[in-house]
């Protein structure tokens, strides 16, 4: 029995990058072997155990077979004359099938039987070989690490083969669960664009966001987006909202708050009337095909449907402010409300020349809210069930308090 370091773990290590979870394969051992040894068997697709101290992940080194379409598609097959080199051989990209004898590496303990080192040294994502053509998820995860590595490129073979994986209909078997969890943490990397640019690159992207995939060449006002590209556009915000550091709400609301640019009839270009609603709209039908989370799907409809208007409010009277804030339910929901401003300061930053340009709304829109959170309701509420008033009345007189004390409030 044989155990080593692989995956995530030796390519951060070689990189200088923070190791958080270390994957381990064992070669040469049986599932009764490994459980005689302490080891917890937790794997319900193949054999994986967890170390009866550490908890870490060791996996049986294993082969793969393809036997129908998709990520699940596939036989697996485990036996002690798996040798590492086969097991290697069924991993997405090179930099990610490299081992280690130890940890601590050593150039003596590294096992690296398809150049992976060099292509780290090289800044290169390629795959292993043609069985990355078996996993469709493999798209996505190129796509990721494009992402996350913000230097590399991606081979242009490994390019090639993810084409035509499109082009052959694998990427229309993708599940929604695997599609959101890649995409999810694509949008969390260093620089989200660079995933959906490689998505775009293969074809993959018009196949799991359509509605993203279209806002490539569709114009906008010049006067408003130097950059007028919608879909130029939209990477810039995603880009703002990395650099800001936003939560993946955000970063979704973000993705998705223009998608109704790419319904607007042509006739009306480069104009957008009511995109909005529009985005608002196609938005549900893309979060329930991807089965989004709530927390997401209900930030990014508010964004997407308010975020001309949080531009505008600095011309917004009281009233008019108040009812933004009911809209956005900023009122019961403070701490989102914060992040729907962070969104709306992305996409007004995320356009060419204006990355530095400061955003006062998010300030402004702060301090309006804090007005209207100031108002004592139980002490309105009680004067106006003095006054005999009930129900609807009672709001009404509690709103009107609201409306006044944003009215004396002086924002800079």
């Amino acid at each position: 029995m044989k155990i080593y370091m692989v995956g995530g773990a030796v390519r951060d290590r070689l990189l200088g990058r923070p190791v958080n979870d270390h994957d381990w394969v064992v070669v040469g051992a049986t599932p009764a072997q490994m459980v005689a040894q302490g080891f917890l068997a937790v794997g319900r697709d193949f054999p994986v155990f967890l170390h009866p101290h550490t908890r870490e992940e060791y996996a049986l080194a294993r082969t793969e077979r393809k036997s129908g379409r998709g990520y699940r598609g596939f036989v697996v097959q485990t036996s002690p004359d798996v040798t590492l080199e086969e097991d290697l051989s069924r991993r997405d990209l090179t930099i990610n099938a490299i081992a280690s004898l130890t940890d601590p590496i050593t150039p003596e303990s590294l096992i690296d039987p398809y150049g992976g080192v060099q292509d780290l040294r090289d800044k290169v994502l390629r795959h292993v070989t043609d069985a990355f053509h078996d996993d469709p998820v493999r798209i996505l995860r190129v796509a990721r690490f494009a992402a996350r590595f913000t230097d590399f490129s991606v081979a242009p073979e490994t390019l090639a083969l993810m084409r035509s994986m499109v082009e052959h209909g694998e990427a229309d078997h993708l599940v929604a669960e695997r599609v959101w969890q890649e995409i999810s943490r694509g949008l969390m990397e260093p620089q989200p664009s660079r995933m959906f640019e490689v998505l775009r690159q293969c074809g993959a992207l018009r196949v799991v966001l359509p509605e993203v995939d279209c806002l490539w060449g569709v114009p906008q006002r010049a006067e408003y987006h130097p950059e007028v590209d919608t879909g130029v556009h939209l990477m810039m915000v995603l880009d703002m909202a990395a650099r800001l550091q936003a939560p993946l709400a955000v970063r979704f609301a973000c993705l998705t708050h223009d998608v109704g640019k790419g319904t607007t009839p042509a006739d009306m270009l480069p104009r957008h009337i009511g995109h909005e609603q529009r985005s608002a709209q196609l938005l549900k039908g893309l979060c329930q095909r991807l089965r989004v989370p709530t927390d997401c799907k209900e930030l990014a409809d508010v964004v997407a449907r308010e975020h001309g208007n949080i531009h505008r409010s600095e011309n917004l009277a009281a009233a008019a402010l108040l009812r933004l804030l009911e809209r956005c339910d900023a009122i019961r929901k403070p701490a989102r409300f914060d992040e729907i401003l962070q969104a709306c300061e992305c996409d007004a930053r995320g356009r060419l020349g204006f990355t530095e340009t400061a955003y006062p709304q998010r300030q402004r829109l702060h301090a309006v809210l804090q007005a209207a959170l100031s108002v004592p309701t139980a002490e309105v509420a009680a004067l106006a069930a003095a006054r005999g008033q009930q129900g609807q009345a009672v709001g009404a007189a509690i709103h009107a308090a609201r409306v006044q004390a944003i009215s004396g409030q002086q924002f800079s």
